[in-house]
């Protein structure tokens, strides 16, 4: 089938090449994925993040995932004392359900390679990963209080105040969100008193200014996280965005602790795809792509949003329940997906900046995503997101037949994605 626009065939990353020439000189880069099980979105966003850094100076990935569990990869990557010693002991001390999503073997090649990279660089070079997230309520204060009873005796009497006061709801955000919806008491008052004291004692981690920076983000997350879970019972977009706008704080603060350093973004493209190209903005919300290019000019970001018309992912039936490789049916009819299946049934890149004489891609069109939540059988019926592609990406990687993803407890097909992704074990 003809087509009126121009894509880039996809084989191996120096195929990439257009999409590098497109980024240019942007300081932000976000690399989306339609779902949080699948093989190939990992493996050629860390195609193309290894290149960024080694070709355009990026110093930092941000990640949609917990501060505390992503920290510890950070540490691991910068060779830090009892950081651990394998990224695979690292890994599997991540707890929080969907644990796939970066106990996996694809990240565990990722964080080999960047702690090979960074044993080379001096320290102000060296990468660093960290997560954006919001969830981690209790794992955040109890690397606050862990941190401060060994080194501070006054301080940490507001983080025990703290701990204490969600202590009562046995490390479920639900019911503390249900509390606090029958009766006007809540923890807002001692989180925020405790972020305002771990700031005031900045003598606490003269020695270790990354100390400093880690304890304060752990602080922020617990004040914002009180927030969403109080938001998130009452329902409506504000949890939504409460969520998003936390993952954008911790960038800014990220990027002035690197010295306006430029990044890489790791998130689903319900979060970095524009939400204000999609029927989000109908609903009241925002997303991080939205405000990154509002806070930072759209010309100094640029967003890569993934997607496939078939395959398999690893996903759970509901919250909480066992990881399942799932089959992915073939897209819908008039989506995005089946569009560029029926142009060809090849991996692609394409650019928004192409897309300009096709009058279909200037109209809004279904687009597929996927959730760590999923029904195969009744995908006709939801999963997917009225889009105005353009707009919403600045270009879209896409993969015609996708396979799951693999969580560290299975091993790695050596076969698949031959030359693209160099596996370590």
């Amino acid at each position: 089938m003809a087509t009126p626009f121009l894509y880039y065939p996809l084989g191996n990353s120096r195929h990439l090449d257009p999409l590098f020439e497109a980024i240019g000189d942007a300081q932000f880069v976000l690399l989306g994925e339609a779902s949080h099980g699948t093989h190939e979105y990992y493996t050629w966003r860390t195609a193309i993040t290894k290149r960024l850094i080694e070709e355009k100076n990026f110093r930092f990935i941000g990640a949609e995932g917990d501060w505390p569990d992503c920290y510890k990869i950070h540490r691991f990557i910068k060779g830090y004392e009892n950081s651990g010693t394998t990224i695979r002991d690292v890994l599997m001390g991540f707890r929080r359900w969907p644990t796939w999503m970066w106990a996996n073997w694809e990240i565990a090649a990722l964080a080999e390679w960047l702690q090979g990279y960074n044993q080379l660089k001096p320290e102000k070079n060296k990468i660093g990963f960290y997560g954006l997230d919001v969830y981690s309520l209790w794992e955040s204060l109890n690397t606050i209080v862990d941190y401060l009873e060994q080194h501070d005796g006054v301080a940490i009497e507001a983080a025990r105040k703290a701990f204490r006061c969600f202590e009562r709801y046995y490390e479920k955000p639900q019911e503390y969100a249900r509390a606090t919806v029958l009766v006007s008491d809540n923890c807002r008052d001692e989180v925020v008193n405790m972020l305002r004291r771990l700031r005031e004692k900045s003598e606490l981690f003269e020695n270790d200014a990354e100390a400093e920076f880690n304890m304060e983000q752990n602080a922020l997350v617990a004040v914002n996280a009180e927030k969403y879970y109080r938001a998130m019972i009452r329902g409506g977009a504000n949890s939504w965005n409460v969520r998003d706008q936390h993952m954008v704080e911790t960038l800014d603060r990220l990027t002035k602790r690197h010295d306006n350093a430029k990044s890489v973004v790791w998130e689903h493209n319900t979060h970095v795809g524009d939400a204000r190209y999609t029927d989000m903005k109908r609903d009241g919300m925002f997303n991080v792509g939205q405000l990154v290019r509002e806070n930072y000019g759209r010309n100094n970001t640029f967003i890569v949003g993934f997607g496939s018309y078939s395959g398999s992912v690893i996903a759970g039936r509901s919250w909480n329940a066992p990881m399942q490789i799932m089959n992915v049916p073939e897209a819908r009819k008039n989506s995005w997906e089946t569009k560029l299946h029926k142009i060809s049934p090849e991996d692609k890149l394409i650019l928004s900046s192409d897309l300009e004489e096709d009058p279909e891609t200037q109209k809004w069109i279904d687009h597929r995503a996927i959730g760590v939540v999923y029904h195969p059988e009744f995908e006709a019926y939801g999963n997917y997101v009225p889009s105005l592609i353009p707009e919403r990406y600045d270009a879209f990687i896409f993969i015609d037949r996708t396979t799951a993803l693999h969580p560290l407890h299975l091993r790695p097909d050596l076969k698949e994605t031959p030359g693209l992704y160099p596996w370590n074990f």
